[in-house]
């Protein structure tokens, strides 16, 4: 398994794709806004010879999908997505321009709606999915077992996590899912945040300002 990370978009967002040893490749929230960030990821793909074969956003706030119709327009790949944040994914194209993000390509719909508790397998790569919200009504995070890995999106941070200010957000639905179910995961699994740096589930089970709230 190999993991790429890229850092797109006035919000520092992290896409990421990952691959098998076959070149199958899967990207998640892919936050591409700019011409030269749609060329790098591209590049990237092209010149590992990577065949991609998904689409999987964790939410759809505005910077974890910006680069999703870029990607399934080139790559014409299945698009999953939980069934609660299709109003957020539909909502990004009336606010976009607040953000100074007035060239933003709209979104296609997902063609895989996730519920949570699934298995995914894209050739070699197997992820299960586990619906987090509290940063976002339908957030899930993919956990890679085999790889000890957690792709988290928004829920953890390094020594921090997702705000909770936002439509759908909540703090004691949010403090639900951290403690219910990512802290219930092995304490060696690295977790592939949004935004910064990985961390681990056991240096933030014992160091998160999450235990302050």
């Amino acid at each position: 398994m190999l993991i790429k990370k890229f850092t797109f978009n006035p919000f520092q967002e992290n896409t990421y794709v990952l691959s098998d040893t076959k070149n199958n490749a899967v990207i998640v929230d892919p936050g591409c806004y700019e011409r030269e960030e749609e060329l790098e990821l591209q590049s990237y793909i092209i010149d590992n010879k990577l065949n991609v074969v998904a689409l999987l956003n964790t939410h759809a706030h505005i910077d974890h999908v910006l680069g999703n119709q870029f990607v399934l327009n080139n790559y014409e790949v299945p698009f999953y997505l939980h069934e609660a944040d299709v109003p957020i994914l539909q909502s990004v194209e009336n606010y976009a321009h607040v953000y100074g993000m007035g060239n933003y390509k709209v979104s296609p719909g997902p063609t895989h709606i996730l519920k949570g508790g699934e298995i995914l397998n894209f050739g070699d790569i197997e992820m299960k999915v586990f619906h987090t919200p509290g940063h976002c009504p339908g957030h899930v995070v993919y956990y890679l077992e085999q790889e000890k890995v957690v792709v988290n999106g928004d829920v953890l941070f390094k020594g921090s996590f997702g705000r909770t200010d936002l439509p759908g957000g909540s703090m004691e639905v949010l403090k639900k899912s951290i403690f219910e179910i990512m802290f219930e995961l092995p304490e060696e699994t690295v977790v592939l945040s949004g935004h910064g740096d990985d961390t681990s589930i056991g240096i933030e089970k014992r160091t998160n300002y999450i235990h302050n709230f």
